[in-house]
């Protein structure tokens, strides 16, 4: 069918030409990428590549009008009748208006920056978003592995990139910090389809460039949302599939109004039941934005916000039902007076997040422009569990005497509620009067209360016939104040260099009780300098290399504080990071390789267990590092409609010297201490030493893309003992994506889009903890594991206006 289907396409192309072309910038020459070019319904837009060149096929010999345009510059309508194939090209002049990009610049990496980075555009976004998870449409950038408690990337999704978790890896949103201070993790569940919001997204490996909000201790998520679109559209687009997915979004924009003002707007509805039993989330999201453009000031509201509920799945699969229930769930599991197994239904994940930001831009001279932004982020939502069989003692309740026996233990529902408050305000200007050098000065300051808290909302039996009762209550106020210059000057004409210098203050006061009882007042004060430096060196126009050196440091998370030994308390961590690295760009071929040395001091790492809430327990270890080899290559063939990307990370993630410690208990579970076992030098925990990617791309006509990728992960220990026992299998996992547009008579253009994952059907686990132990002298552990969805797909159709 596929190929009578091509054979179709090709053979009602001859009667008919192609335009092709570049777009550049007038005043400099140099390609404008993403640039979009439309004909008014002949044939289906196009937008150009990074070499600025654009292609449109299927065109009929008439007039014709096309309309070209980029923001920050003035559009360009071409009138001309076709006659043959015609090649043009296009140069657009500046416009008035102060395009939105100066605005984030301060903390994302620019043509020249020293370092590893890559980036994905709207355009390869828009490809893949049919509703799952952010991390899942990133997962193709080198050195990333994904994973999903659900096993079908909606709902708790997660990502590393270089070994190194999402708590770890500062993400941003227009520069605004988004990494939840107190976990300084992120969480993409709670802005479902924040993708169809996103413009670009840019990936920093390792270090990176200074930037607003947590640490970078390994890498950076910069996500730039929705810019200046000139002209009025509205869009569409409903997908769904496997496991009863199914996803709707509504998006449209005025374009540039007469006085300079625009309003973008998307709203989303997504759900699915997920691959793993009752892992069902239901999601809502929505993005708003109105802007002012002049011709030397910049104004933007922003506001975005998601709700989600999720059923629990963080608990993972116990390892001994992965070979005949491989998508059993235990959440909620209890057993009524006849001992069936029932699950309680309100075992779900309720949350919602509000953000809002404000950003302002202005150019003081040609070379001179500053900005800054106000950001505020509300978050509020709770969870619930059905405990069986807990000790009154363990809520501070007193045992109730009934029918004149004394009750110790009851079966109870607890809710665990968290309420934040999240605001600052960020800044940064940047001076430059040639070519050859400028300069970036900026900062933020941010504060943040968050409020945790627990109820236990019902009892089986109660002291005094109150079960409805707070049980614990705690709060942690933090304050993050930063200021970092940057500076890139050209010493000769093939050779810049690059200095950052970050300063970064942190005080950190917690208060209350936990949910154990425990007493968690404690206070923190952190002063971090984190200095990079880099040169560049572009020996021809083809050649790229650079050399950076960067100091990382970053301050425990509340959890880590948390979960820690009474006699462990975790310190601040420093990471040393050498990075050497070689490209090659030239029209339709690139290559490039990247060496690299991270040095860690005090690093946090993965223990194998979870706490109570599903998130992993870490601990400090005096000297590891990462060190290894990315390498990534990329071409195409037959005129580019194959194209074929492929990315090598080759990588030894070592702790130096590394203590076990494995709980004690006697048979009753009264706790008796720790083992102890030095281990010497072993693997990190989840950090693959191969990590391979590959994509190929078939455009055999206008319009329409078929891609074929693949991912290889090879085996992962779950703790960091190296101990095979406790570690996942490598995998090798497929899958398949048709993309096809087509400009209609009614419509602007006409998506149909289907994705095939995991096409070979493999059975493979991308995540697991492991939490061993000591019962009465008999080794023991408790455990979970994350399979992944098996064959599954999703279709869905975008009709854009």
């Amino acid at each position: 069918m596929i190929v009578a289907t091509l054979f179709f396409f090709s053979n009602n192309t001859h009667a008919q030409y192609a335009v092709t072309g570049t777009v550049t910038d007038q005043s400099t020459g140099k390609p404008l990428e993403g640039a979009h070019i439309s004909t008014g319904g002949q044939a289906a837009p196009a937008v150009t590549d990074a070499m600025g060149r654009f292609r449109l096929e299927k065109l009929k010999a008439e007039s014709l009008m096309l309309r070209v345009s980029f923001v920050g510059f003035e559009a360009a309508e071409i009138a001309m009748r076709l006659h043959r194939d015609t090649t043009l090209q296009i140069a657009l002049k500046g416009s008035v208006l102060l395009g939105d990009e100066v605005s984030i610049i301060g903390t994302r990496a620019q043509a020249k920056f020293p370092a590893a980075w890559s980036s994905l555009a709207r355009k390869e976004i828009r490809s893949l978003n049919l509703g799952k998870d952010i991390p899942y449409l990133i997962q193709g950038l080198p050195s990333t592995v994904v994973t999903s408690d659900a096993g079908n990337g909606m709902g708790y999704s997660g990502i590393s990139i270089r070994g190194t978790d999402l708590t770890r890896i500062n993400v941003t949103i227009n520069s605004i910090p988004l990494n939840e201070p107190e976990s300084q993790g992120v969480w993409f569940v709670d802005l479902p389809d924040l993708a169809s919001s996103t413009e670009d997204i840019q990936v920093q490996r390792g270090v990176g460039t200074s930037t607003n909000g947590a640490g970078a201790f390994g890498a950076s998520i910069n996500f730039l949302t929705s810019d200046l679109h000139p002209d009025p559209y509205g869009e569409l687009s409903l997908s769904g599939g496997s496991y009863n997915t199914f996803k709707s979004t509504l998006k449209f924009g005025t374009g540039l109004m007469p006085g300079r003002i625009s309003v973008d707007g998307r709203f989303s509805f997504l759900r699915s039941d997920g691959y793993i039993d009752r892992a069902a989330s239901l999601l809502r999201s929505y993005y708003l934005s109105g802007g002012y453009y002049g011709s030397k000031t910049t104004i933007r509201l922003i506001t975005f916000s998601g709700t989600e509920r999720t059923y629990q799945a963080w608990e993972g699969v116990p390892k001994d039902s992965l070979a005949t229930h491989r998508t059993f769930n235990p959440a909620g599991l209890h057993y009524d007076s006849l001992g069936k197994a029932v699950y309680y239904d309100g075992q779900t994940d309720n949350y919602r997040q509000d953000h809002y930001q404000v950003h302002f831009s202005r150019l003081l001279t040609r070379g001179w422009n500053i900005n800054a932004a106000l950001h505020y982020t509300k978050g509020s939502g709770y969870y619930e569990n059905y405990k069986q069989g807990e000790s009154f003692s363990e809520y501070g309740l007193a045992n109730p005497v009934i029918g004149g026996d004394t009750l110790t233990s009851t079966d109870l529902i607890n809710r665990k509620l968290m309420d934040n408050d999240f605001f600052g305000v960020t800044f940064s200007t940047r001076y430059s009067r040639s070519k050859r050098w400028n300069l970036i000065v900026g900062g933020a300051w941010n504060r943040y209360h968050g409020r945790h808290s627990g109820r236990v909302i019902w009892a089986q039996f109660a002291a005094g016939g109150t079960p409805d009762r707070n049980w614990y209550y705690n709060t942690g106020l933090k304050k993050d104040l930063t200021f970092y210059v940057k500076g890139e000057v050209n010493v000769v004409r093939k050779i810049s260099l690059f200095a950052d210098l970050q300063y970064r203050h942190v005080s950190y006061i917690m208060k209350g009780s936990l949910d154990d009882l425990r007493m968690l007042d404690q206070q923190h004060t952190f002063s971090f300098f984190n200095p990079k430096a880099g040169v560049y060196y572009e020996p021809s126009r083809y050649h790229h290399t650079f050399f950076s050196f960067g100091v990382a440091n970053r301050e425990p998370s509340r959890n880590n504080y948390k979960d820690a030994d009474p006699w462990r308390i975790p310190t601040n961590e420093t990471l040393y990071d050498y990075e050497l690295g070689y490209s090659f760009r030239r029209e339709n071929i690139s290559a490039g390789a990247c060496l690299y040395y991270m040095d860690y001091r005090n690093q946090l790492v993965l223990t194998g267990e979870i706490n109570n809430v599903g998130e992993a327990v870490m601990v400090n270890v005096p000297h590891s590092y990462r060190t290894g080899i990315e390498i990534s290559a990329g071409a195409g063939f037959l005129h580019d409609k194959v194209r074929l990307d492929l990315n090598l990370t080759l990588s030894r993630n070592r702790i130096r010297d590394f203590t076990q410690y494995i709980d004690t208990y006697d048979a009753d579970w009264n706790y008796l201490g720790q083992d102890t076992l030095r281990l010497g030098e072993t693997d990190i925990s989840f950090s693959p030493s191969v990590n391979a990617g590959a994509i190929v791309t078939y455009r055999p006509v206008a319009g329409l893309s078929l891609a074929l990728d693949a991912k290889y992960i090879s085996r992962q220990f779950i703790d960091n003992t190296s101990a095979r026992a406790r570690s996942l299998d490598g995998y090798l996992t497929s899958g398949l994506t048709g993309n096809y547009s087509v400009a209609t008579r009614h419509f602007g253009e006409v998506t149909f889009t289907l994705s095939v994952n995991n096409l070979f059907n493999r059975k493979y686990v991308t995540n697991a903890w492991v939490y061993p132990y000591y019962l009465d002298g008999i080794y023991a552990e408790s455990n979970g594991y994350f399979p992944q969805a098996l064959i599954h797909f999703l279709a869905g159709v975008t009709v854009r206006l």
